[in-house]
């Protein structure tokens, strides 16, 4: 049976449609929170014009990503089964550094941790309608050409054949997910839980597709020492219902290689996330400590004020 799926193309797919689609939302926030653009008409040109910049620079790089991988396709015919195999191992690990990359933004993404740039929400409401255009039509196309080099190696390894469903998969959630975050934050919802889940099964998939990229190198170039093997049907990762845990790491055999990759890609991610924690603390206490000395100026500004309307009193009332 061909294979026409492949989760790290989906969530390559997934990671930068749901980035696009968080940065055309914080845009269409601002517009409809802005009291610059509350004009009916001025907001819907507003509006259009996010989402036409948007359609046409995602065009414009699936296009340059169409033109790229026709000629890698023909080339991955003439490759030998090992290099194939070692193209293999590669896109998995391009693909496990682009998705531990996702599980590192997610509590940003979902608004648990402060961002250190403000992106769209800091803009001047007085911004112009060409500037969003440009703004939006920027973003949108990094993101959608990010897709492009990270699955490079998928067409060199002559998978191409799984990126068309997987893509479409990717999209829509993705898609579904950037709607959902951007609902949630007009409604102000709490999403600690689900920012712990994702950023969980993101980092585990991208700690399984390394050490999967890592044993298909060593298969081709050399394996080294198995540690262990699982005699057993059930157990094997080819097979149902094991299999659907493969890509998070799973394997029914166990070679050094594969032991050391999983374990230190996994504590490299622990720490990254320990690391995204201390900075998300530093920033939200920087912040804390700006707002306190605003409040303690303005305080202070009320205190002089009501002082010298108090000296004006008195020397009123002692002329008098």
């Amino acid at each position: 049976m061909t294979k026409i799926f492949d989760i790290a193309v989906c969530t390559i797919f997934a990671r930068e449609i749901l980035e696009a689609a968080i940065i055309i939302g914080q845009y269409r926030t601002v517009l409809l929170r802005s009291s610059e653009w509350q004009e009916p008409e001025k907001l819907k040109r507003g509006l259009r014009g996010i989402n036409t910049s948007a359609a046409a620079a995602a065009g414009v790089a699936l296009v340059m990503i169409l033109a790229i991988s026709v000629p890698l396709i023909l080339l991955s015919r003439s490759l030998s089964p090992t290099v194939i195999q070692i193209v293999e191992g590669v896109s998995k690990l391009v693909a496990s550094v682009a998705i531990l990359q996702l599980s590192l933004k997610i509590p940003r993404l979902l608004g648990i941790y402060p961002s250190k740039k403000k992106c769209a929400e800091s803009f001047d409401a007085t911004i112009t309608l060409k500037e969003i255009q440009i703004n939006i039509a920027w973003n949108v196309w990094r993101e959608v050409a990010e897709v492009g080099v990270f699955i490079l190696p998928f067409f060199l390894a002559g998978e191409a054949i799984v990126i068309p469903f997987s893509a479409v998969i990717g999209i829509l959630i993705g898609a579904a997910a950037g709607i959902g975050i951007y609902i949630a934050n007009n409604k102000q919802k709490n999403m600690v839980g689900l920012s712990i889940v994702m950023a969980s099964l993101t980092g585990l998939l991208a700690t399984g597709l390394f050490s999967g990229g890592c044993h298909l190198m060593e298969t081709a170039l050399g394996p080294t020492k198995t540690v262990w093997v699982i005699d057993n049907e059930f157990w094997d990762h080819n097979r149902l219902p094991m299999t659907i845990f493969k890509p998070f790491g799973y394997s029914a055999s166990r070679t050094v290689l594969q032991i050391v990759a999983f374990w230190t890609f996994a504590a490299l991610t622990l720490c990254l996330h320990y690391w995204k924690y201390r900075q998300a603390k530093t920033i939200r206490s920087h912040e804390c400590r700006e707002e306190h000395n605003h409040d303690i100026e303005t305080n202070d500004e009320a205190e002089l004020i009501d002082n010298f309307e108090t000296e004006e009193i008195s020397t009123a009332d002692e002329s008098s």
